[in-house]
């Protein structure tokens, strides 16, 4: 069957249309984007402005309408943590339903991370063991851990890079300057005190593999060394902690106008990367992991492993 999924994120709204079976491995045919920057539509008392939920709804109805030209057999449309945290979360869902009859699922920030987790115990199967997986969203981190395919531990919070970005660092796209080092610092202490009862969860369940995904964690592998997207999804890639220093202690020194002039950086995200590798680094150091393997799969991936598995065997 033909699938397509539609993730509302806080940077961006992404189709991905693939094709596959129970049992199969879903191959895409089809990805596109729209760059919203939803977070940063937020008036005063924490509501989605009028101008954001328009352009919402104007990408949700092109999204639709190009899973229809695609002959989708079914569409699976979810939002995360910048819907989710909308005061008028209510009236914005039910607009996009009328104007586009896309009925929008928001997912908890612990079904982000228990989706993510789903896909990545697939992607690296049984013989990975004990899987620690992270993932650092635009609006929230989401850390998950277990043996099986619904992990142990599911967790999610506000350390977002794109939330952090604009909330902590105070960062402009365009800003000519680096954030002072006493923001990072100040940053870098924020986040410690936040995965304070997260490290204990997590310690007590254990892990083999640690294991990172999302475009945060794999543009900050490239900057560190690993491949290019151009060697395919199948080339190995992964991120140590003394890489990940090495790459926070210069793009610190950047201003984030100049970001997206480094390979590898998507200049949609290139003024959240700061923000990303102090929660990355913060993350690493408090769980003493040394290296992560960067997985190609992420929520999109588990939210369609989730569906397939609903299916009848073929």
């Amino acid at each position: 069957m033909r699938l397509g999924v539609l993730d509302v994120g806080s940077n961006t709204v992404h189709l991905l249309v693939v094709d596959a079976h129970h049992g199969a491995h879903p191959w895409p045919a089809h990805s596109e984007k729209v760059v919203l920057r939803l977070a940063e539509q937020f008036g005063p008392d924490g509501a989605l402005t009028d101008a954001g939920a328009d352009g919402l709804v104007k990408a949700v109805g092109m999204a639709r309408a190009a899973a229809a030209g695609l002959e989708a057999d079914d569409l699976l449309a979810f939002a995360t943590s910048a819907v989710r945290d909308a005061t008028n979360a209510a009236e914005v869902l039910a607009r996009v339903r009328e104007e586009t009859g896309v009925r929008l699922e928001v997912l908890s920030g612990a079904d982000e991370a228990r989706m993510t987790f789903l896909a990545v115990r697939r992607w690296f199967g049984w013989s990975a063991g004990r899987l620690l997986a992270l993932d650092i969203g635009g609006g929230s981190l989401e850390l998950a851990a277990g043996i099986d395919e619904d992990p142990d531990v599911a967790i999610s919070l506000p350390l977002g890079a794109g939330r952090l970005s604009r909330e902590r660092l105070r960062v402009d796209p365009a800003g000519a300057v680096a954030p002072p080092a006493e923001a990072v610092e100040e940053l870098r202490e924020y986040v410690d005190g936040l995965l304070d009862p997260a490290v204990e969860k997590l310690a007590a369940v254990g892990w083999e593999r640690p294991v990172a995904t999302s475009k945060t964690f794999r543009m900050l592998a490239r900057l560190a060394g690993a491949a290019p997207s151009g060697a395919g999804l199948w080339a190995r890639r992964s991120l140590t902690r003394t890489g990940l220093r090495q790459v926070l202690g210069f793009i610190r020194h950047i201003p984030p106008a100049q970001l997206p002039e480094l390979e590898g950086v998507s200049a949609g995200r290139a003024h959240q990367l700061l923000a990303g590798a102090v929660v990355a680094e913060a993350v690493m150091r408090r769980l003493d992991v040394d290296a992560l393997d960067i997985c190609p799969w992420a929520l999109r991936e588990g939210v369609i492993l989730r569906r397939l598995d609903q299916l009848e065997p073929m």
